[in-house]
């Protein structure tokens, strides 16, 4: 099975300079915890979610209504290819564990996104637990991780 098969296409997409108010009407509109950060050419330079405007603002006790994408955003963003393997990709959000990734074209134009929601569809019951369990493992408990965590 291929990332083409259970990405999410055209997903919602902000630039850095969007109102954080924005992004967040954005996910409720879309169903998504989410949103792909892309410069002009529709090429990600980050991502904002749900957990970033959480933590980076109202935990930091800064009024979201005064951010933009840029300042709550996690950047770089990890692409991949719509042809990549589930298994490598599966593989990929583990080692960085991340939970979402964006999928780019050939021209690293943003065409689509990853989450563990997603992958949970079509993976098998197994693969999506060791998933959950090692991007959920707190850094440095898994052998080799280099502390990438998910945000």
């Amino acid at each position: 099975m291929k990332v083409s098969e259970v990405m999410t296409r055209n997903p919602a997409s902000v630039t850095a300079e969007t109102p954080v108010r924005e992004v967040a009407r954005l996910m409720v509109e879309h169903d998504c915890g989410a949103i792909p950060v892309v410069d002009g050419q529709g090429r990600s330079i980050g991502i904002l979610t749900d957990r970033d405007i959480t933590i980076r603002a109202v935990a930091a006790d800064k009024n979201p209504h005064d951010l933009l994408a840029r300042d709550l955003m996690t950047a770089p963003v990890i692409g991949v290819r719509e042809d990549l393997e589930l298994d490598d990709l599966l593989d990929l959000l583990e080692d960085h564990q991340i939970r979402r990734v964006v999928v780019v074209d050939g021209a690293g134009k943003t065409i689509g996104i990853v989450a563990t929601a997603d992958v949970a569809e079509f993976a098998s019951q197994r693969k999506t637990g060791e998933l959950l369990q090692k991007v959920s493992e707190p850094p440095g408990d898994q052998p080799g991780g280099d502390g990438v965590r998910a945000r």
